[in-house]
């Protein structure tokens, strides 16, 4: 209960921070001049102040088109902003806090990065804590970014996303779901699958595949489904497995349906068409333009969104064959 009441509480700063990408408001704010400078700068559509570096740092794996349109989403805010934006990313935790750390080293005005696993990150954190980077989080870590220190977080509550998703197959009358985790250890995945489980009234089991190997992903769910002919849903927890998953459902020659979190421009074609039935869209564009722009806000004005105490929720909202025209142009244009 306390996650929820958490969860609706930052619906509403969603809407605050979009509109901060406006006027200089809905956040502390040190007032005054700053704040009608920042003000200015806005709304002359691009930003007269200093120019500052910010280092964004994910998880993402090479060719990953949702880590695409977080990456666009950043560069879309940095260009606005006057920003200098050092994009890397890596699914080795190791190697990404390594990459954190050279960031750190670089002595840049602001980082944005992923907690995915966040052990592995908290020394890192702390490091550019001490040395008086602001850090933000995006996408992973709704649990950690506190604990760690972190400014603000930009993302979606997955176990809450993963509950809504478990009532959506109540509603569609499956009962045998197959939730397939492409990375073990990321903890934004594990929450998505507990989620369906927790809702869910069939039996929700977990697959593991290699998701840095797309022809493995594959024939390990077409081996999966040949052996369980129950499975009635594949639940992917991202927007390429679900294409990938339509074509093993196939070569197995199963009756499950389709459904996936996260959506791309892939994807609008295979919703319309009823080969997956549909996607939870946590606007991974606002997710990384919310993030360079709030550094921005608060290295040049002060503010933090909630105060720094509450996440900005970027979703869920689920899109299907009945609401994927709405979507669908900002899809092809990369923004959704």
């Amino acid at each position: 209960m306390e996650r929820t009441a958490r969860s609706r509480g930052a619906v509403v700063l969603a809407a605050c921070a979009a509109g901060a990408v406006l006027v200089a408001g809905c956040a502390s704010s040190t007032g005054g001049k700053r704040a009608r400078d920042a003000a200015g700068s806005l709304a002359a559509g691009h930003a007269t102040t200093p120019r500052m570096k910010v280092a964004m740092v994910t998880h993402g794996g090479p060719g990953d088109t949702f880590w695409d349109l977080v990456r666009k989403g950043a560069q879309t805010a940095a260009a606005k902003d006057n920003v200098d934006l050092v994009y890397a990313s890596d699914p080795n935790a190791a190697n990404q806090a390594n990459l954190v750390q050279n960031a750190v080293d670089q002595k840049v005005d602001g980082i944005v990065v992923t907690l995915a696993k966040p052990d592995a990150m908290k020394g890192v954190t702390a490091k550019a804590e001490q040395a008086g980077i602001p850090v933000v989080g995006v996408n992973a870590g709704l649990d950690a970014w506190r604990a760690q220190g972190l400014l603000e977080f930009f993302g979606q509550d997955e176990n809450v996303a993963g509950q809504a998703f478990g009532d959506k197959l109540n509603q569609l009358g499956a009962k045998h779901a197959l939730c397939v985790i492409h990375e073990q250890g990321n903890v934004s995945l594990a929450d998505r699958c507990a989620g369906v489980r927790r809702t869910f009234h069939g039996t929700t089991d977990l697959l593991y595949v290699n998701g840095t190997d797309m022809p493995s992903v594959k024939s390990t769910l077409t081996a999966k489904l040949q052996q369980d002919h129950s499975v009635d849903e594949v639940v992917t927890l991202g927007a390429p497995y679900a294409l990938t998953a339509a074509q093993a459902v196939s070569d197995a020659g199963a009756k499950a349906a389709v459904a996936t979190f996260d959506l791309d421009k892939a994807l609008v074609p295979a919703i319309r068409a009823g080969t997956v039935q549909f996607a939870v869209d946590q606007q991974p564009f606002l997710q990384g333009y919310l993030a360079v722009d709030g550094l921005w806000l608060y290295k040049n004005n002060g503010d933090t969104s909630g105060g720094g105490r509450q996440p900005v929720l970027t979703g869920p909202a689920f899109v299907d064959k009945d609401n994927i025209g709405s979507v669908a142009k900002y899809a092809e244009n990369g923004t959704r």
